[in-house]
This record gives C-alpha cells, structure tokens and sequence, in this order.
C-alpha cells in the first residue's frame, strides 16, 4: 500500500517532484532572479510575460454547473493563461456525450491544444483520439490517469484517486472509526468509485457507498439524512466534492447523529469549518495546480517541445488537511487559488 504523506508539511514534496521547471526559473543566478521577477510583476498587471504568438488552448471539463472545485482551477488556468501569452477558452458538461460534442467544436476551431477530463472515458476515448491525430496536443487533468497515455496525450495532472482514497481510510484508522459512508454524487465517474474503492482497501472497518443526485444539494442532504437515521451505527460520513460537506454536516445535525463529517477537496467553506472543527479533515488534491499546470505545459510544449512528467502522471495531491493546517490556507482558500 502506498505510503501518503499528511499536512502542509507534504506540499514542498509535491511541488519538488511536480514543478520541476517552475525550480529552474528560480535559480539563485542574478539573471535567472531578474526573469522570475520580470515575469511575476508581467502576470501582476495582467500582461504576457513572454513574446510567443498568441496561441489558443480550450480546456473541457465533465463539470456541472456551480462546482467551486472548477472555478479554482479556472483560477490556475486564467492565469497561466496572461503569463503565457494564451488565449484560454472553458466550457463544461457532466454529460459524457455533451462533454465529447465541446471538444469536437474545438477540435473544429483548430485550437493550439486541448486540456480535458477524462471522468468518463469511453465517452471521451473517440474524440481525443481525434484532437491528436490533428495534430492539436493534448494534456488530462484530474481524472482518467489510466486512460491518458493510451488515449495520446502528453502528459495528465492531478492526483491517483486510488491513492487518495487509501489516504482517507489511514485517516479513518487514526481516527478510531469503525463504518463509514462514502457519498457518491455523480454516478459513472470513474473517479468517484476510484476514491471510495481506495477508502474502502485501506480502512479497517466497514465502508459503504451512498448514491446521491449531486444536481441537488437538498437532495443529497436528505438521502444522507435517511441513511443516518436508518443506521446509528455510522461514525463517518465522507463526501467526495467540497460543495456536498456542508450538506452531509446538516443531515448530521438534522439527523442527530454524531458521526464525523470529512470530505475530498477544499475551499473556503471547509477551510473554516476545517478550522472550528465543524469537519474532521480534507484531501486536496490542489485544483489551482491542475489548471496552471496543464497550460503552462501546453505552452511549454508549443514553445519548446517541452514534456513534463517522462511519461508518468504529474501529482498535485493527495495532502490531507486537518484543523492545525487550515489556518495557513484561509487566505488562499479565499482569495480562490486553494
């Protein structure tokens, strides 16, 4: 079983293995200093840092409507996106098919590369076997880690949603729990299976899915209200999506039950309830990462030839946050980069 590393502390791991050129910008050479510098006070004034042309990349993700896990990676992208000179184009759909008709339309426009997800990946497989063999580069985010590379692309971005889901069911152990629930709000996501399936192998006790209509938050607070109330037994109740936590902790207390509230992701909200004690812990897998990241590393590539990651998936999680590390993130969970 994979040993993951826990806490802030973790983060300058992640970033060393990840960001290897964002470590050669800042080599301790005056010269090296003066371009880092040149190309921050650039993004600051919402300039292009560099002269390359001004080149167009879309990125698709299966997103619904009002996920603020999106809007951060948006965040990373946009501004990449001014540093780099890009023009940067987004558009969403949590429906397979829908999601493939987006990149179809870009693949049309001719875009100068494609940044998608792959949470549903044979609906996805036809489509971005079509952007490469057009010649237009594309990289995956966040999910389909086991699809990416034979799918064509350079590179994918995110975390092993296996992985961190065994990172939730250590933290379950540590935590005394004995029978969870792991709350599901998009079925066919592959990577929503990947996480509970990985809680599930590494935790000690019981774990069960519960299946919800995610488009629905009053209704993902009442199924997990009725399954709370059905059985006293669950100590632990584990969303996979910020948004679905603050639903999950007013089932708890409309429930009445004591059961820990934990969740995947962050945002400004678990950051605050992280740090009352509302919420036992988080996993963030750093979505600002996966948007800055998959454009920084198409415009690397159209520049460069630039590949980052030889092959193998560029982690930008899990780290598992608890209330003695959210302090240190408040400010950035509000201003939207975490």
């Amino acid at each position: 079983m994979a040993t993951v590393r826990t806490g802030v502390r973790a983060i300058g791991a992640v970033l060393a293995a990840a960001l290897g050129v964002s470590t050669l910008a800042g080599c301790s050479s005056t010269g090296g200093k003066r371009a880092e510098e040149r190309a921050q006070q650039a993004t600051a004034e919402g300039r292009s840092a560099v002269n390359t042309p001004k080149w167009t990349v879309a990125m698709v993700t299966h997103s619904g409507d009002g996920d603020t896990f999106w809007d951060i990676v948006q965040n990373g992208a946009e501004q990449a996106a001014v540093k780099d000179n890009i023009n940067f184009l987004y558009a969403n759909s949590d429906e397979g098919q829908e999601q493939a008709q987006l990149v179809q339309s870009y693949i049309d426009k001719n875009v100068d590369g494609l940044i998608v997800t792959l949470a549903k990946p044979d609906a996805m497989k036809a489509v971005v076997t079509k952007a490469v063999k057009a010649g237009i580069p594309v990289i995956t985010v966040n999910s389909g880690v086991e699809k990416s590379k034979s799918f064509g692309a350079l590179s994918h971005i995110g975390q092993d949603e296996t992985i961190a889901g065994e990172a939730v069911g250590e933290e379950l152990d540590k935590r005394g729990k004995k029978k969870a629930l792991c709350v599901v709000h998009e079925q066919g996501n592959v990577g929503h299976e990947q996480r509970c399936a990985g809680a599930r192998k590494a935790f000690g006790g019981q774990l069960q899915n519960l299946y919800v209509d995610g488009t629905s938050l009053p209704d993902v607070q009442a199924s997990i209200e009725a399954k709370l109330q059905a059985d006293h037994g669950i100590d632990s109740v584990v969303t996979l999506g910020a948004p679905f936590a603050d639903a999950a902790v007013k089932a708890k207390e409309t429930s009445g039950s004591e059961a820990e509230v934990d969740t995947f992701d962050l945002n400004a909200k678990v950051a605050s309830d992280l740090e009352s004690g509302t919420l036992g812990f988080a996993v963030d897998q750093q979505p600002y990462l996966q948007g800055y990241e998959a454009v920084d590393l198409l415009w690397l590539y159209r520049y460069n030839a630039d590949v980052l990651g030889g092959g193998r998936p560029v982690l930008t999680g899990p780290q598992v946050v608890t209330k003695e590390d959210a302090g240190a993130l408040e400010e950035y969970t509000k201003r939207g980069t975490r």
